[in-house]
């Protein structure tokens, strides 16, 4: 696996904020996608999309998208042209609240939301004949490697291979990163932009749940994760989540074939706190490549597409099962 960065488009802020913007995200038209709602064993409901007019039989790739990420986020589209190409299924399940309507129960997800993961790739698995191949960008990428480990031996009865993209897997050098500097005026407000209102709407659903007027204030994703994410899935503070959350620390425990890949210059992912080959185990491999930003990876001439780095994510997938 080999990824060079253009020469037009240097360093890691660049390559994570132009192609999320710019750059070509799909061959072809859009894909297109049917949905399916789920109810969840808590009352609750997760939307599962689908991308549309697969084969039968074909492989399925499911991919699990980043903070407040969906199916229009430019690595969904990546991926689904990807998969669209080689002639696969794909299923790309929202996390709770990311579809477009507001979950209904106390809770919403976070990074180490590995029984959800579990749940969904249980019920993908019992409608699908062969094991699943699953990537997973971002929070979605941490939150599949915890399920991994957590499964341990058990993980091959459901998927063939696993494969984190740009993951925070240290969340808590990941979480100082994001809220520092260049970094916490334009990531960490980008993302609490979306975040904080959909929290107060929670709290609207379920008053009392949390301090609304702190949660207001909230500036960084520390104290937005210590008033909403923390305690209300069952952590007692942001550095509690980020310690029990974090995949980094459990990736020896993997036995299935485990991706892990980080650009060495993503802005909010320190290339210091990724693992070596020794904390690993032999099941997993790393690739990280000196450059790419935060789920950028553009390739080609200006202004670049996003195709490269899914297509090498599926090749090396597939040669899993």
């Amino acid at each position: 696996m080999q990824y060079r960065a253009p020469r037009w488009l240097p360093g890691g802020h660049l390559q994570t904020i132009w192609p999320a913007l710019f750059s070509r995200q799909h061959d072809g038209p859009p894909p297109a996608w049917t949905r399916e709602r789920w109810d969840t064993p808590d009352g609750d409901f997760i939307d599962v999309d689908f991308l549309a007019n697969a084969p039968a039989g074909a492989p399925l790739l499911v991919l699990f998208h980043g903070l407040e990420g969906d199916r229009s986020s430019h690595s969904s589209v990546a991926f689904a042209s990807a998969a669209r190409a080689r002639g696969w299924a794909m299923a790309l399940p929202h996390f709770r609240g990311c579809s477009g309507e507001l979950n209904r129960a106390p809770r919403a997800y976070h990074s180490g939301d590995f029984e959800e993961v579990g749940w969904i790739l249980s019920r993908l698995r019992e409608r699908h004949a062969a094991p699943l191949i699953v990537a997973g960008v971002s929070l979605g990428g941490n939150a599949l490697m915890r399920w991994a480990e957590e499964a341990g031996h058990a993980a091959a009865q459901v998927a063939s291979a696993v494969c984190s993209i740009c993951s925070p897997i240290d969340l808590a050098a990941a979480g100082a990163a994001i809220d520092r500097g260049f970094n916490k005026q334009v990531y960490a407000r980008r993302f609490l932009r979306t975040m904080i209102p959909k929290a107060l709407r929670k709290l609207q659903q379920h008053p009392g749940l949390f301090d609304g007027e702190r949660l207001k204030r909230a500036s960084t994703i520390y104290e937005f994760d210590n008033l909403f994410t923390a305690p209300l899935h069952g952590f007692s503070n942001t550095e509690d989540y980020w310690t029990r959350a974090a995949a980094k620390p459990h990736l020896h425990r993997i036995r299935i074939p485990a991706l892990v890949l980080n650009a060495r210059n993503d802005p909010f992912v320190p290339g210091h706190s990724l693992p070596h080959a020794a904390e690993v185990g032999a099941y997993v491999t790393l690739w990280q490549p000196g450059h790419g930003g935060h789920v950028g990876f553009p390739a080609g001439p200006l202004p670049g597409h996003l195709l490269t780095m899914p297509e090498q994510v599926c090749d090396w997938l597939s040669k899993q099962r």
